[in-house]
């Protein structure tokens, strides 16, 4: 064990509850749901809202989970880091680490092209090309997250009252039409509201409230984690989950489903019915602070992961090192944005980023079986926030349920690319032959205040 002049500097403490929990609604707010309720509406008709609450609830019970375990293991790296303390098994903390850092890199590639052609619908980047643009966005990004998190909390906090001053805006325009229309209305093929029915719409769903387990990864650089961080992920899925309702009911009430759903922008379309007066460009600006949003969190995200898994000797050390002044992980923001340069570079990987985003079912369901095996362990300590064992046990049930789901019905890419990646990862892991050196104990000794 060392002491803190052997270990370096370290990650600065400077992150509060109210910046956490915007942290965290950041993440699952995004542009996504512009384009999700379209689809969702085309599943559930006018009770796309019951497809939300309920994959709220089945998000929730991962979210506890991560709660419970961000007050017992307050520490960068996340999933990685609870997967070693409860597995020991280097190989499957390595899968999982990477797994979810390779969802936050394409993510971020994604978008910055997604940004770039939205910059360019604007009149004073009109004629400008997608790529010089989308360059410039990442090199952004990548200077406010070696900056500080400090800045970048506040650059969140700006474009998270951004993203959601637009959903607001679409349920403040379409309150007027709320009761107009029959709420439990579902398309004539489904058969009526039941198990499949809702299920269906979940799977779809769910993915909106993915990113609060993003919060996790910061928790090096959050004020008393072991209660800051459990309210931060409750708080955060508790506005999320009014939001998507309220949008929800607004966006069926004012746009027959069946047109919501072939809708190219459903919720822009809601805003023009309701409030024709509403410049477009005011929709496109939204869009783009709410996807450089979700590159920011994800950027964030990635670099604390792989400066944690460093810390853990399952990626290079250098990794690990803070800048002595800033106080973030310099070296991985540095080798990250190399690598996503690469990947935003090589055209689309909208496929790719599907695949990651599958994944991460599988690593939900690893870490709330995690939880379990933590809980039994009578040599652990218990965290500020402890949940009942059957919340991780239904959390990774209802994980393992979407991800079997998602795996055996719809297209193969996805999947299949899912496994190619495993199997990279896999590949990637014998060749570097990490140390896998076990530095949990090293890791507990960093100060929590």
């Amino acid at each position: 064990m060392t002491d803190q002049s052997q270990r370096g500097p370290t990650l600065a403490r400077t992150v509060n509850l109210p910046q956490l929990a915007l942290y965290g609604l950041g993440s699952m707010l995004g542009a996504g749901i512009y384009g999700l309720i379209g689809k969702a509406a085309g599943e559930m008709g006018n009770a796309v809202w019951l497809a939300f609450l309920v994959s709220m609830v089945a998000a929730l019970l991962t979210g506890l989970s991560y709660a419970s375990l961000g007050s017992r293991y307050p520490r960068a790296g996340g999933a990685a880091y609870v997967t070693q303390r409860a597995y020991g098994l280097p190989l499957l903390t390595y899968l999982v680490g990477l797994t979810v850092m390779a969802s936050g890199l394409t993510s971020v590639a994604t978008q910055s092209r997604v940004v770039a052609e939205a910059l360019t619908r604007l009149p004073l980047f009109d004629g400008t090309p997608v790529l010089p643009l989308a360059l410039g966005f990442l090199l952004l990004i990548a200077g406010i997250v070696y900056r500080g998190i400090r800045e970048s909390m506040w650059v969140n906090i700006l474009c998270t009252v951004m993203e959601a001053g637009g959903l607001l805006i679409v349920i403040a325009v379409g309150l007027p039409y709320w009761g107009g229309v029959n709420l439990l209305e579902v398309p004539p093929a489904s058969g009526g509201i039941g198990p499949t029915l809702l299920l269906q719409g979940a799977v779809l769903t769910f993915f909106s409230f993915i990113g609060f387990e993003d919060t996790y990864n910061v928790a090096e650089e959050v004020k008393d984690p072991q209660r800051t961080l459990p309210w931060a992920i409750i708080i955060a899925m508790a506005c999320a989950t009014v939001i998507y309702l309220a949008v929800a009911v607004t966006a069926v009430s004012v746009v027959p489903w069946q047109e919501l759903a072939t809708a190219s922008a459903p919720l822009v379309e809601v805003a023009h019915r309701a409030a024709p007066w509403i410049p477009g460009a005011v929709f496109v600006v939204i869009t783009v602070f709410a996807v450089s949003n979700t590159a920011l969190l994800n950027y964030i995200m990635a670099s604390r992961l792989a400066y944690g898994m460093a810390r853990l000797d399952l990626l290079p050390r250098a990794l690990g090192r803070v800048h002595a002044r800033r106080r973030t992980p310099h070296v991985a923001i540095a080798v990250l944005l190399a690598i996503v340069t690469a990947l935003m570079l090589s055209g689309d990987i909208a496929q790719l980023a599907s695949a990651t985003v599958l994944l991460l079912l599988a690593v939900f369901t690893i870490v709330n079986v995690a939880l379990l095996v933590l809980q039994r362990r009578t040599a652990e300590v218990k965290g500020a926030f402890e949940v009942p064992s059957f919340v991780p046990a239904a959390g990774a049930a209802i994980c393992a349920l979407l991800f079997c789901n998602r795996l055996f019905t719809g297209d193969w890419q996805a999947p299949a690319l899912a496994i190619g990646l495993l199997a990279g990862i896999v590949v990637l892991y014998l060749v570097m032959r990490p140390k896998c050196v076990d530095k949990l104990d090293e890791a507990e000794s960093l100060p929590l205040e």
